[in-house]
């Protein structure tokens, strides 16, 4: 058996990893001319993490990520709304991870070319199209402005929110949905916080701000690589003005500090010193797509962004782009047919990853601070006068247990 899968990002190089473990064929089509570390930093639950351990990869993300201890979420003064234990010390079998993306997708991307080949990537090639004939399908290519085609038994799409493949497969959906939050994200050396391996969200409906670390420093034990995000409603921007889906989009100072300055009283960080001490940084419109009624057509399929893409929140983009490589490989060995397989796989993710979606759109367990400031805009004397514990419980938990990461233990029971 042969797959093609269009892309070669986190999904897709997954993808084939396990593809290749369960005996199949892979051959990987990469629109950009080389497999970029871009990127800063994104969290690995420990339901994914787990499927990485799976595929050897343990050693190489406690090298290149940090274990994620505690999360912490608080409103804009820092008073805690909810804290729970995070990865093994809340009782997981392996880790969470903070880590930067490009590290990321390099050591994913090391292990492909160690375990498949370095040509079984093909870079510089796009998929245009495809058809099914048959027991195979052919992918339409373009590559170096030439017209290609490559043949396989299944065909998979993980290219991405703008998937060429999910285009063909849906003509008339038009572009992203952009719900009008800029999201900022930048990464700089920054000294460490408590252990070095506390996460923290504060906030509310206003804006949020986000703070872990996602790598040590060689040079400093009392320095961490440490990741920021900025979420808030930029109200002046139009939808097309924008670059919908552009991961790459530089951010502005000027637009990003009116959110934090004065607003945040945090006792770890003054978000708008991190954001100054940065440099460079990069901002990404929150859009997402409409769940589909079906990703699978015969002998194709598709996976990751291109199936679902989400907002992010939730830490769970990546993590379920894994969860669906490892679930498609396991039906294309026990099915006695690619159509079968991939009909299999459609009908195992697709409810899951579209209840995701659409708890993302209401803040997914980041939801949490936006019902403490609704209720208490200048902070509180007692978190339980404004909300409960069971009621903020829910919020979290209902989260956690929707996208496949509640500890089965009680370590990881939280609480303010």
């Amino acid at each position: 058996m042969k797959a093609l899968i269009a892309g070669a990002g986190i999904g897709g190089l997954t993808t084939a990893l396990f593809l290749h473990r369960a005996g199949i064929e892979v051959e990987i089509f990469e629109r950009a001319d080389e497999v970029r570390e871009l990127g800063v930093g994104i969290n690995m639950l420990p339901h994914a993490v787990g499927l990485l351990a799976e595929l050897g990869l343990m050693d190489a993300l406690d090298a290149a990520g940090i274990r994620t201890r505690e999360l912490i979420y608080a409103n804009r003064f820092g008073q805690i709304v909810w804290r729970e234990l995070r990865g093994i010390d809340a009782g997981h079998a392996v880790p969470q991870f903070s880590i930067h993306r490009g590290r990321l997708l390099g050591l994913i991307h090391q292990a492909v070319i160690e375990r498949l080949g370095q040509d079984v990537i093909r870079t510089g090639c796009s998929v245009m199209g495809f058809e099914q004939k048959g027991s195979k399908v052919t992918a339409f290519l373009s590559e170096a402005r030439n017209a290609r085609q490559a043949s396989g038994d299944l065909l998979v799409g993980a290219d991405g929110i703008h998937s060429t493949v999910r285009a063909k497969l849906y003509p008339n959906e038009g572009p992203p949905i952009w719900n009008g939050v800029i999201l900022w994200r930048g990464e700089t050396r920054w000294p460490q916080w408590r252990d070095g391996r506390t996460m923290a969200i504060a906030g509310g409906n206003h804006a949020k701000f986000v703070f872990y670390p996602i790598g040590d420093d060689p040079d400093d034990p009392g320095m961490r690589l440490t990741n920021w995000a900025v979420m808030a409603r930029h109200r002046e921007t139009e939808a097309r003005n924008l670059a919908l889906g552009d991961w790459s989009r530089p951010g502005k100072l000027k637009e990003v500090l009116p959110f934090v300055r004065d607003r945040f009283h945090l006792d770890y960080v003054a978000p708008a010193e991190i954001i100054r001490a940065t440099g460079a940084f990069l901002e990404y419109p929150n859009c997402d797509r409409e769940p589909l009624p079906r990703w699978s057509f015969g002998r194709v399929t598709l996976l990751g962004d291109a199936a679902h893409p989400m907002y992010p929140v939730g830490s769970n983009g990546a993590s379920q782009a894994i969860l669906d490589a490892r679930s498609l490989a396991d039906q294309l060995q026990s099915r006695g047919s690619v159509e079968a397989a991939l009909g299999a796989y459609d009908a195992e993710r697709r409810p899951a990853t579209t209840q995701i979606v659409h708890s993302n759109r209401k803040g997914g367990p980041e939801g949490v601070i936006d019902l403490v400031e609704a209720r208490a805009p200048n902070g509180f004397d007692d978190i339980e006068a404004v909300a409960s514990y069971a009621e903020r419980e829910r919020v979290v938990r209902g989260y956690a247990s929707l996208a496949g990461f509640a500890p089965d233990g009680k370590k990881g029971r939280g609480g303010a």
